[in-house]
């Protein structure tokens, strides 16, 4: 079965240009396990997808030759997320010159970044109950409403400032720092720095850290939980690097266990979106802004129930990229009452 044109009827798709009508194929000639294989998304939820990025990406006028909207979404944008690889042969597949997928993301892509506040959100008073609930079910811990981490996005060497973007395993990447809650949905993504910048850098510069550095006042505003890799603040928990005393042990423990959120995170985002996992070979503004999609659309597969089955057991370990952070841990008074008076 060839891959163009799965639109027709079902999503009121206009009338395709002339050189695609031959292969059109409606939604009913896949199913919803079928649309998931291939796109990663089912049925309602691309008819979602494409209606959020509807204005900003359809052509102004009906040309024979345009791609509609729902081509640019379906066919081009989402096929070239799902599979990674080369716009050119992703074109070829499609029948799609290599341009005209490369426009396709990109205007794809703007769409989302440009919506990115609407969806990626820090919690706000009442969810981040749900989400201190959530946390304490999981791993036993109290008080936190996030977990943070960065992970490494592999890209083709730039041709500007090359060095910066080598990372400590030795390849180009881009390194994106996120957050997420109990669930596994972002509430926070930061992905702007060369792969060669470490994590507690990226933290410090921040939004989200000059947020809570702020706002942040005692314990019941909310914690986040990071590797040895971040500064021990008032806000951030990591673990104890050399316990002393069981309730350290097991202070770790719990951390180690809550932790592992982020990284199923990671996880299932890279496996659902695998140009993340095999690496983009574009500019690094551009991979950017792919990244910042693919989280979006991410929180909009969490939200629309998209089912990640065969990711559960997908994690994405870091820690060969971490260094451990040696700066003053002024948040270690925080963590001695924590592990004191809930682990001992």
């Amino acid at each position: 079965m060839e891959e163009m044109l799965l639109f027709g009827n079902i999503l009121h798709d206009p009338k395709p240009p002339r050189k695609y009508r031959k292969r059109l194929l409606t939604l009913d000639d896949l199913t919803d396990k079928e649309l998931r294989a291939r796109y990663r998304f089912g049925r309602n939820s691309i008819i979602r997808i494409t209606d959020i990025v509807r204005k900003d990406i359809e052509h102004p006028t009906q040309r024979s030759q345009s791609l509609s909207a729902e081509m640019q979404v379906l066919v081009v944008a989402l096929r070239f997320f799902a599979c990674g690889g080369f716009l050119q042969v992703v074109g070829d597949t499609l029948g799609i010159d290599k341009s005209t997928v490369s426009r396709c993301v990109q205007k794809f892509s703007d769409a989302l970044n440009a919506k990115a506040d609407q969806f990626i959100k820090w919690p706000s008073v009442q969810r981040k109950g749900d989400i201190k609930q959530g946390f304490f079910d999981n791993g036993g811990f109290p008080g936190f409403v996030g977990c943070i981490d960065g992970t490494h996005v592999r890209i083709s060497a730039p041709s500007h400032d090359e060095p910066s973007f080598v990372n400590r395993k030795g390849y180009h990447s881009i390194n994106t720092q996120a957050i997420c809650d109990h669930e596994g949905k972002f509430t926070n993504v930061v992905a702007r720095w060369p792969g060669s910048v470490h994590d507690s850098h990226i933290m410090r510069c921040s939004q989200v850290c000059t947020h809570l550095e702020e706002s942040h006042l005692s314990v019941q505003d909310g914690l986040i939980l990071g590797d040895s890799g971040y500064a021990c603040r008032s806000f951030l928990m990591t673990p104890y690097l050399r316990p002393t005393e069981p309730c350290h042990e097991k202070f770790n423990k719990a951390h180690m266990k809550t932790r592992c959120c982020i990284e199923r995170t990671f996880g299932w985002w890279k496996k659902r979106f695998n140009c993340l996992h095999q690496g983009i070979r574009m500019h690094p503004e551009k991979v950017c802004k792919i990244i910042m999609a693919c989280a979006v659309l991410h929180n909009l597969a969490i939200e629309m129930k998209e089912p990640m089955d065969e990711y559960d057991n997908e994690i994405v370990n870091n820690d060969d990229l971490n260094i451990v952070f040696r700066g003053p841990d002024e948040g270690r008074i925080v963590r001695d009452h924590i592990a004191r008076g809930f682990f001992s």
